[in-house]
Order: structure tokens, then sequence, then C-alpha cells
């Protein structure tokens, strides 16, 4: 088994939480910062909260009555 040493410096250690990850997972990442993030309408964060409600008092429809409810035939 290969250990290795590393040596931080001060002046990173000092900047606060200091995270290694692998080169794989931090392209991965990078990648991710090319998509704008998401930040929904307060009419949809209503709508989301409704709908959150409405999970946990059970009122939901399984996908056959969601269909049968649209119209849409099989």
């Amino acid at each position: 088994m290969n250990t290795y040493n590393v040596t931080i410096p001060k002046s990173l250690s000092r900047m606060g939480d200091l995270v290694l990850v692998p080169r794989k997972e931090y392209e991965s990442l990078l990648i991710l910062r090319k998509y704008k993030e998401y930040t929904p309408t307060p009419a949809e964060k209503r709508a989301l909260r409704r709908a959150e409600l409405n999970l946990k008092k059970g009122k939901t429809l399984s996908y056959d009555e969601l269909t049968t409810k649209l119209g849409f035939t099989n």
C-alpha cells in the first residue's frame, strides 16, 4: 500500500473547510456548474407547498386514476 504525504499551505487552510475529492468527481462537478440553477417563483413555491400538504394528507392519484381523469386511453 502506498502512502502519500500532502502539504497544505496555511493560506488555503485559513480560507475555511478544505475538501479533497478525486479528479474525476471534481470534473463531473465542474460540468454541473454549466447549468443555471432554477429558482421557483413565489406562486410555484405556494403550489409546491400545497402539493406537499396534499401528499401528507394522502390526497394522491395513482397513474391509472390520473390518466383516466385526464381522458387518456391506452
